[in-house]
């Protein structure tokens, strides 16, 4: 497998909206911030060996936070929401 792959797709995100996202054929992935659509279809579909329909990708800015008193900053990421096609699906909770 190629190593740039990896470098695109960063994590899964496991969140209770990714897991009913997960119904309708939909795996959510943190990504590369400088990759794009096209990168990750093919990424993904290398790395797991499935089709993809579709790639929906947008830019989560980070948050200002405070934890014990402490103001903090969560940092700038971007998420890819992949739509696959029926019949095929990725089950995040294994990794790679």
């Amino acid at each position: 497998m190629n190593e740039r792959y990896y470098d695109i797709i960063v994590s899964p995100v496991i969140t209770e909206k990714a897991t009913m996202a997960s119904e309708a054929n939909q795996v959510i992935f943190k990504v590369a911030p400088t990759a794009t659509k096209p990168q990750v279809k093919e990424a993904v579909e290398k790395l797991f060996e499935v089709k993809v329909k579709a790639v929906n990708t947008l830019n989560r800015k980070g948050k200002n936070k405070r934890f014990r008193g402490v103001a903090g900053r969560q940092s700038d990421f971007k998420k890819a929401i992949v739509t696959l096609e029926e019949g095929h699906s990725i089950d995040v909770t294994t990794g790679l």
